[in-house]
């Protein structure tokens, strides 16, 4: 089984680490098109890329359902419905670069490109559960069981995570093998990965292999020591995880992709642009400023034909020559917005940098 040193096809990405690989786009390759194209897809692995058997490998299902389940790739085909999401996936790290600007946190130091936006192909969660007979009206969760290997500590694990069993039964979580129109790759999760639209990308796993309908959370260390925000006080090597909370769901967000930060730009008309999230929730409104957050403008948006997607943001503005200092912030539909600053959200995992998103460029 091959390590990530054996590195994707994936050459225009910024690369964080080789082995792990974990690498995302150049912000201008994020802004370009609004499904993301599979290979600027940001990479976030935690182990080795795995061999599984393609079209053979088999998914269990167990744990407190009514019928265990074995099935193959090609079987889950075969017997249940084919269904497609168009989702965007955003590690709960993006943008930790900014917080890293305040004061150091662990982890790789994302810029704004650890989010894409996909259609994603397969079956439904909710499908196979109903499949193996789960209670649906049960205060359960959905573990989720892969064939990476991680390592932490000096501990080695296969990777794990899981969700809501409420969450597990909506429309729009998918058992995927498919990717933009196309089999996934091996880096996203060749031959079957779960897509759970809305919630940050550590909870839709690739490379999956077992199911657990389970009474509570998975025990996995990504589940129980990690992914967690934590509170600011806590700074050691060893923070007390149960003061964390848990991150599904990801907050309001926005994001600079072009002009690129520190470019050199002719003063005048400019246009800036850029994407937002904003979970489950619809984006309402960006604002813009070319002075640092002292006056705002509106930008137009573009927004998918799914609740699931992003939004993508663009505004010409005048620039006058000398450095400026651009921000963007973003509103969803329940009036909330973003912290002004990242020393108001910094965490030591540097998890949910969400504060307004600025770069500095020169107009000459």
């Amino acid at each position: 089984m091959p390590g990530l040193s054996k590195r994707p096809s994936k050459p225009e990405l910024i690369v964080h680490s080789a082995s792990p690989f974990n690498a995302e786009p150049r912000p201008d390759r994020l802004a370009a098109s609004f499904l993301t194209a599979t290979p600027d897809f940001y990479v976030r692995s935690h182990g080795d890329i795995p061999e599984p058997d393609g079209p053979a490998h088999r998914l269990a299902v167990d744990g407190q359902v009514a019928t265990r389940l074995s099935v193959s790739v090609a079987e889950l085909a075969a017997r249940f419905a084919a269904h497609e999401v168009e989702a965007a996936l955003q590690c709960a790290g993006n943008r930790r670069a900014d917080m890293q600007a305040v004061r150091p946190t662990t982890g790789d130091p994302w810029g704004v490109g650890a989010i894409g936006n996909a259609r994603w192909s397969g079956v439904r969660l909710a499908d196979v559960l109903r499949a193996a007979g789960v209670d649906a009206g049960a205060d359960l969760h959905v573990a989720f069981s892969c064939l990476d290997r991680c390592e932490v500590g000096g501990e080695r694990f296969r990777y794990g995570a899981s969700i809501p069993l409420a969450k597990a039964l909506a429309p729009e979580v998918l058992l995927a093998t498919g990717m933009n129109g196309a089999p996934l790759t091996p880096e996203h999760g060749y031959p079957l990965r779960a897509v759970v639209p809305g919630y940050a990308g550590v909870r839709s796993p690739k490379w999956l292999c077992a199911i657990t309908v389970r009474r509570e959370p998975s025990d996995n260390h990504i589940q129980q020591r990690d992914y967690r925000l934590l509170p600011p006080d806590e700074t050691g090597d060893a923070p007390d995880w149960s003061r964390g909370v848990t991150i599904d769901e990801m907050p309001v967000n926005a994001a600079i992709c072009v002009p690129a930060r520190c470019a050199e730009l002719p003063a005048g008309r400019t246009e800036v642009s850029g994407w937002a999230m904003a979970s489950s929730r619809r984006v309402a409104r960006v604002d813009v400023s070319c002075d640092g957050g002292r006056h705002w403008h509106q930008a137009s948006l573009r927004h998918g034909a799914s609740p699931w997607s992003w939004t993508l943001w663009r505004i010409a503005l005048d620039l006058p020559r000398g450095g400026q200092e651009l921000t963007v912030r973003a509103w969803d539909a329940a009036g909330q917005t973003q912290p002004s600053t990242p020393e108001e959200v910094w965490n030591v995992k540097g998890y949910l940098s969400t504060a307004w998103h600025r770069i500095r460029v020169t107009a000459i």
